[in-house]
């Protein structure tokens, strides 16, 4: 399933996909994500979204095994910046399952270290 970017952070913060009045917003966060998240090694360098077109096959091109915690990635670093927990524990919980993923990403995108932690050369 090919989806594009933005509907589904929309859908995930709970917003209707018709419903544009915070689009721009969000473009920008999710902008920064995945931005982020390429520097860990996983999508496109430079890529950027501008609407509703870009899908996440367009970002990760060849590394569609990284879809799903990719999208959650995105979801969790949008989410943290556009509505964040009211609750400081919840902000922790959301901020160390950000740092986990970017952790793998950096592993999967590095071949040598993610070898080397499953036993490899």
């Amino acid at each position: 399933m090919d989806e594009n970017i933005l509907t589904s952070v929309k859908l995930a913060l709970g917003i209707a996909e018709d419903y544009t009045y915070f689009d721009q917003q969000l473009i920008l966060y999710i902008n920064t994500a995945l931005a982020v998240l390429t520097q860990t090694g996983v999508g496109e360098a430079g890529f950027t979204i501008t609407g509703s077109a870009e899908k996440w096959s367009d970002f990760l091109g060849e590394k569609m095994a990284a879809l799903e915690y990719s999208k959650s990635y995105v979801i969790m670093r949008v989410r943290l910046m556009f509505d964040p927990p009211q609750s400081s524990a919840a902000i922790e919980a959301l901020k160390a399952m950000i740092a986990e993923y970017e952790w793998r990403g950096y592993v999967e995108s590095d071949e040598g270290v993610a070898e080397a932690l499953v036993g490899g050369n």
